[in-house]
């Protein structure tokens, strides 16, 4: 039974925002500039046709700045370190030699002194530790940019994980975001990226993220939140959040922790398949995406870990399962950033997979325009075109595979589409960026698991689902609209003769005798007027026979029941209606 999370004992409403260190300030500041200004010079000024000569190899350049940044970013650590391993993940996209120099970021993080931590978990809680944990480990399991985990035990004996804020780590991050506020200045300074990604609305976001993933308490809602969007899967663990020895700055969880998402090699050795693990990954991440709406943002190697499943103990002589075990299951931490999707991007999220899981590129184009990604001014046929050719040209390409192949066709592409790709006309959605960043880690995670990973082939069950799930929406909604205008149709004869009624009484207040051939044609009428609704009752059994085929034993009861009753009234109805 879940605790409601209590008040944060000697902490007010609101975490306080305190000044910024502006030694570290102008440091981060002096090297964000360097970036932007080598950007500038070297690949964009010097890349025209007259300077290209002069321009110096890329990779070597950009190896040396992830190095530098790598050496910065362990020194301060901080909000710093958090976005070196998300580029550390983006095996799909950066070079081999720049994922090496940043990788470090993944476990190079330092810890902060024990004893430190020690006085921000009593402070945070308002006791000594002693009175709260039976025993607290210290050495620390897990050292991140923002804070670390160490290992306890609760008198109960139950062994938990601790999550405590690294000591002085708010100033470090206001320090981090003013630097961060002052670049995203510099960059709206560009019309074109103006134009296609509103800069501050993305930095005060990441701005706001941030500050939230320094409230535990919050945090520890996102996990129970997650746990109950999967419930009901038997190979998803989400750790138990324990309240009463939790804060705003200390979390306490269930220890979840198991083999490291990227070990393939302890995978192994425990019989786990790690293309296995991959496929699965993916759905986790596919259910997240286009069913939850809730995504894990921040999935970096970390914070996923995979747990053998033992087989129970035998009952009767022999080793048994349990019927919803698995091999392994999938354990998350780390909720501290967390993204919703929008509503407004959540049908046409779902209409890109159904484009792209059944490669079709005119579907794909839509669910941009539907997600309002495009500039006005944007070309839609020639965007399908550009996509057909894109699903041609990469369709089946492992991942691990991806990003030789982009580079050996981006010649061929930039021939092809070089007014297209240069007009570039898409605004990227500010509120997606976040649940972008998931994708990005995901792919980097499935390729370290499995370098033959085919993300089209794991897309196409969802696709195939999605589609299955648009056309019986749209079929019942086609039948619903069809049954309410059989009922208008059927109360025509009905009104035809209370017309007839009142003019026999004369309840029009006047007397008109009727032509000689008015009976004649009210006949016709009426028989027409069958002949339509009986046209329609058919065309209505027709529909009704083609969801019941699409669907099968899966058919939801109440729509084939209230069709079936609507036209068993039809056929009650009709034949005296037919007669007239």
């Amino acid at each position: 039974m879940s605790v409601p999370a209590p008040p944060p004992p000697a902490q007010p409403p609101e975490l306080r925002h305190p000044g910024i260190d502006r030694r570290r300030y102008r440091r981060v500041l002096r090297f964000l500039a360097g970036v932007l200004a080598h950007a500038l010079w070297w690949d964009v000024l010097l890349s025209r046709p007259v300077l290209r000569r002069l321009r110096t190899a890329p990779l070597e350049r950009w190896r040396s700045i992830a190095r530098r940044y790598r050496e910065l970013a362990l020194d301060l650590g901080g909000v710093l370190i958090k976005l070196g391993q998300f580029l550390s993940t983006r095996v799909d996209l950066l070079p081999e030699p720049v994922i090496r120099e940043l990788a470090g970021l993944q476990d190079e993080v330092p810890a902060a002194a024990f004893p430190a931590v020690l006085a921000a978990i009593e402070a945070d809680l308002g006791r000594p530790w002693r009175e709260v944990f039976s025993e607290l480990e210290e050495d620390a399991v897990g050292a991140a940019s923002l804070a670390q985990v160490h290992r306890a035990r609760l008198p109960s004996g139950e062994r938990v994980v601790v999550k405590v804020l690294r000591p002085g780590i708010d100033t470090l991050v206001e320090t981090d975001l003013a630097a961060l506020r002052r670049a995203s200045r510099w960059l709206t300074l560009s019309r074109t990226i103006r134009r296609r990604v509103d800069v501050a609305w993305l930095e005060r976001e990441f701005r706001s993220v941030t500050r939230r993933e320094l409230d535990l308490v919050s945090e520890g809602r996102n996990v129970e939140r997650f746990a109950a969007d999967f419930g009901s899967d038997p190979g998803v663990a989400v750790p138990h959040v324990h309240w009463a020895q939790s804060g705003r700055r200390c979390l306490t969880l269930e220890d979840v922790g198991a083999i490291k998402i990227t070990d393939r090699a302890a995978m192994v050795a425990s019989g786990i398949d790690p293309t296995e693990v991959a496929r699965r990954l993916y759905a986790v991440f596919m259910q997240q995406f286009f069913v939850t709406h809730f995504v894990h943002a921040d999935p970096h190697p970390g914070n996923i870990f995979v747990r053998p499943v033992p087989a129970l103990e035998p009952t009767d002589g022999e080793a048994g399962v349990h019927p919803d075990a698995s091999p392994f299951v999938i354990a998350f931490v780390d909720f501290g950033m967390m993204t919703e999707i929008p509503e407004r991007l959540r049908a046409a999220l779902r209409e890109f997979a159904i484009g792209l899981g059944t490669r079709d590129a005119r579907r794909m184009v839509a669910s941009y325009v539907q997600a309002g990604t495009l500039l006005e001014e944007a070309d839609l046929e020639r965007l399908v075109a550009a996509h057909e050719d894109l699903l041609e040209r990469f369709w089946g390409i492992r991942i691990g595979r991806m990003r030789d192949v982009a580079f050996g066709e981006a010649r061929d592409l930039m021939r092809s589409y070089h007014d297209l790709l240069l007009s570039a006309p898409v605004q990227v959605q500010a509120d997606m960026l976040f649940a972008l960043r998931a994708v990005g880690l995901l792919a980097g995670l499935c390729t370290s698991l499995d370098p033959d990973f085919d993300p089209w082939a794991a897309t196409v069950p969802f696709a195939e689902r999605f589609a299955g799930e648009a056309v019986r929406i749209r079929i019942r909604e086609r039948v619903e609209e069809l049954v309410a205008q059989l009922g208008r149709i059927l109360h025509l004869p009905d009104q035809l003769d209370a017309i007839l009624a009142r003019a026999d009484r004369s309840a029009f207040g006047v007397r008109a005798s009727l032509a000689s051939d008015t009976g004649r044609r009210l006949d016709r009428l009426h028989r027409a007027v069958a002949r339509l609704t009986w046209t329609i009752a058919a065309a209505g059994l027709a529909i009704l026979g083609g969801l019941l085929r699409m669907t099968g034993a899966r058919a939801e009861v109440s729509t084939v029941l209230f069709a079936a009753a609507a036209f068993a009234a039809v056929g009650a109805v009709l034949p005296h209606r037919g007669t007239r």
